[in-house]
């Protein structure tokens, strides 16, 4: 099976038999609309589908043969159709994004001619546009890559401004070319609210959010198990799983992103999946290729608690669109594919969102909790694997001591009359990166109980620890807690051995100050 790892031309994908996953019955019916815009993550196939649609709009009838959209199309009629990529280009060079509208205004008027009268990029382009149905006898197909680099590239600077208002001129040719327009399609990552790309011309129709199209970029559970299957077996047999069991591992580490409130059409990461095929390992492909430098900047400028951003419920509006005088990253986040949809209240429409899957979560509380520890990458990381390792071997003295020293061991500035308020958020903050990262490799349960819940429950294949934490209390508070709350009660007929832990942290060591651990007893108090 060849895998197309960095393929995005449709052309050489079908001609170079690598596998496709057929998603051509949706391209059909993209394909009737007028204007609309896709907002996905990067490297979620978005330069693929614009690759196809160009096949599809060009009449390029032979490459669709035996895909679904081969029995829906009949005519194959051959557009004129104008494609921009803006993926290449660094958009901090003040000349940039004018070059490069003027290379692709000037390539299309040697196929169609200038009319010299024209001058603006704008006027130019209309021109184009009109000639091409002159000639052609049918309507332009325009489609753009990426629209949204030109300003992300250059996210908070000067430079910025400038290239929003020469877009807007640029975008502003569709309203005045509405009559020589077929099709006008435009992907990216963000939704830039207050610009002219959504207002200058025939407002587009926003498909980022419509659950018809929440498959068209991505792979379905249906679709991986329909064309990966012989891949899943040989994966399970090379990691010695059994086939269900490599299905759970996949779903763990690459499904869960949601892109409307249809939470039952679970999408997995198309690069990280293709990619894992392809080398046989589990590995973090997706987050490995690079935090992007806009998200990069944009969480320099900000303390971002993610903690808080996953508690609260959001109606779409705060989340579909990025404002640049907003201060909450919380849009650009979701956009970007680092957070997703996991739970919609239909009665009050509103969303939660959460990290879509542990390669995701891994990657990105590691990156903050870096930050936030202000320690080496390498030194949390162990850390972490090396709290795992004491869990599944049940050494609590030794979890002790590793949390007794990294919490020691992690700065913290704030002023000494501010120390009682502000420390709470600090040691509630810690925590919760501290076990975020660790349940990417133990299991982590977070629903509650009827009577409250637990601050943290770890299962390991042999175990079951209960935490609960107290600042400025004491450990046997915490111990009683998880009796009175009956926090152990779901375990009752487990065969595992249950171990509640009450730990209490000072304030003023700003770190373990008692630590009790009661085995399987069904009352302390």
């Amino acid at each position: 099976m060849k895998y197309p790892i960095s393929v995005q031309d449709f052309e050489k994908l079908i001609t170079g038999k690598y596998v496709y996953v057929d998603k051509t019955d949706l391209v059909y019916e993209l394909a009737q609309l007028n204007v609309c815009f896709l907002s996905r993550p990067r490297r979620f196939g978005k330069s693929l589908l614009i690759s196809t649609l160009e096949a599809y709009f060009t009449g390029k009838k032979d490459l669709f043969k035996g895909l679904k959209i081969d029995e829906l199309e009949k005519d194959w009629t051959e557009y004129p159709v104008f494609r921009i990529d803006f993926a290449g280009g660094n958009y901090n060079n003040p000349e940039e994004l004018q070059l490069k509208l003027e290379a692709y205004i000037s390539m299309w008027e040697q196929v169609y001619g200038k009319n010299e009268i024209f001058k603006t990029l704008s006027d130019r382009f209309k021109s184009v546009l009109e000639k091409a149905e002159e000639q052609t006898g049918h309507k332009a197909v325009v489609l753009i890559d990426e629209y949204d680099k030109p300003m992300l590239d250059v996210l908070g600077t000067e430079q910025e401004q400038k290239n929003r208002e020469t877009l807007k001129g640029f975008y502003g040719t569709f309203k005045a070319a509405d009559a020589n327009l077929r099709f006008v399609f435009l992907t990216g990552v963000t939704k830039f609210s207050q610009i002219s790309v959504f207002s200058g011309f025939n407002q587009p129709e926003d498909i980022s959010m419509d659950r018809r199209y929440d498959a068209i970029c991505g792979i379905t559970e249906d679709e991986l198990y329909s064309y990966f299957a012989e891949p899943i077996k040989e994966m399970a047999d090379r990691m010695e799983y059994t086939v269900d069991e490599m299905k759970k591992v996949l779903k763990k580490q690459y499904d869960g992103y949601h892109f409307s409130n249809n939470l039952q059409a679970d999408i997995y990461n198309p690069f990280s999946i293709i990619n894992a095929f392809n080398k046989m390992e589990i590995e973090d492909y997706w987050y490995e290729s690079g935090t992007p430098t806009y998200l990069q900047k944009l969480l320099e400028g900000h303390k971002v608690n993610m903690q808080k951003l996953i508690s609260k419920s959001y109606a779409r509006k705060y989340f579909i669109d990025y404002r640049a005088d907003n201060e909450d990253p919380l849009a650009m986040l979701y956009q970007s594919g680092y957070l997703t949809i996991k739970e919609y209240d239909m009665r009050r429409r509103v969303y939660k969102l959460d990290y879509p899957n542990d390669e995701v979560r891994k990657g990105f509380v590691s990156l903050i909790g870096n930050s936030y520890f202000n320690k080496p990458p390498e030194d949390s990381d162990n850390w972490i694997l090396d709290l795992d390792d004491m869990l599944r071997e049940c050494d609590l003295d030794g979890v002790r001591d590793a949390f007794t020293s990294f919490l020691s061991s992690i700065p913290y500035e704030a002023n000494k009359d501010e120390r009682a308020k502000d420390f709470e958020t600090h040691f509630s903050y810690t925590f919760y990166i501290i076990f975020r990262l660790l349940s990417c490799y133990t299991t982590l349960i977070e629903k509650p109980n009827s009577k409250g819940r637990a601050d943290v429950i770890i299962e390991t294949d042999n175990d079951i620890f209960i935490f609960e934490f107290k600042l400025d209390g004491s450990a046997e508070e915490a111990l009683k807690q998880i009796e009175e709350k009956q926090y152990a009660v779901p375990y009752q007929s487990d065969k595992r051995p249950v171990h509640k832990i009450g730990v209490n942290i000072s304030s003023e060591s700003r770190t373990v100050d008692q630590w009790l651990v009661a085995e399987n007893q069904k009352s302390l108090f």
